[in-house]
């Protein structure tokens, strides 16, 4: 930091400071943006409350049924008019094998938490400098899905009036889906748009890809949004276009991640600097 001299009555020169506040506030933003190593601790209370307040702001919008049944008329119609409109096709073929079907009930009510879960602890614990980005990216995808869910009350195709989708978990009484059987009450069952299945599934899937470097690893991170939009769908618990409002919030997260730590979280280095001796933030290769 430059010092500037002044000329006293003496004649004696004394050394004055240069304004700092321009260069604090510049290395505040640095730290926030520098990666750190991730606080076990904080971690599990950020994703415990994060989760919390997602859960308590996405149930206390309103269940608006009538223009949620209206959205969905209008979704099915805009899907028959594309020539996509296959999800009652999948649903009744997917139910008539029980074997399969359950499965799918299963894999909808468990690996949504499960798989996500097990993304961020192998991202804290092999790849720590790329953690609070990918985090971030996961955050503002889920923030923003909230928007969606107010503005677009949305019924799933399992409620529709006069849709003839078959409400797997009803007919085969699985457990473990916050939107049928005994725990519906405690979820919004009018915020299907956008789907968070295909969001944080396709998450995962290109987290794995970007940073695992076993080939059929990584080729299981591609599989795993693929079979999550086929299982979304065979459950009619999501339209098509639900998916597709799942990977826009998604695009919209890495933006968020990109411009506040100016890469792409893969990009960043993977092992964070030591404390006290921050290193520049360099893109590098997985």
């Amino acid at each position: 930091m430059g010092e500037t001299t002044v000329t006293t009555l003496e004649g004696q020169e004394e050394a004055l400071p240069q304004p700092v506040a321009d260069e604090t506030g510049q290395s505040v933003v640095h730290r926030l943006r520098t990666p750190r190593r991730p606080r076990l601790w904080f971690e599990i209370l950020l994703i415990a409350v994060s989760y919390w307040t997602y859960s308590l702001v996405r149930n206390a919008v309103p269940e608006q049924r009538a223009q949620a049944l209206r959205n969905a008329d209008w979704i099915w119609k805009v899907e028959h008019q594309l020539g996509i409109a296959v999800e009652q096709t999948i649903n009744h073929a997917a139910n008539s094998v029980t074997w399969l079907i359950v499965g799918m009930n299963y894999y909808y009510a468990t690996l949504h938490f499960v798989v996500t879960l097990g993304v961020l602890v192998w991202l804290y614990r092999r790849h720590p400098g790329r953690y609070a980005a990918t985090r971030l990216v996961l955050f503002s995808t889920t923030g923003v899905a909230l928007v969606g869910y107010y503005l677009f009350p949305l019924a799933p195709p399992r409620l529709m009036d006069g849709g003839h989708f078959v409400d797997t978990v009803m007919v085969h009484q699985t457990w473990g889906s916050m939107a049928s059987g005994d725990l519906k009450n405690m979820s919004n069952q009018y915020a299907a748009m956008p789907s968070m299945h295909i969001g944080w599934s396709l998450w995962c899937g290109l987290t794995i890809f970007a940073l695992a470097t076993i080939p059929w690893v990584r080729v299981l991170g591609l599989l795993y949004p693929t079979l999550t939009l086929v299982v979304i769908v065979a459950t009619a618990n999501h339209f098509w276009l639900d998916a597709v409002g799942g990977v826009l919030c998604l695009a919209f997260g890495y933006t968020v991640a990109r411009l506040w730590y100016g890469a792409l979280p893969h990009a960043l280095p993977r092992v964070v600097p030591s404390q006290g001796r921050p290193g520049p933030l360099l893109p590098t290769r997985v």
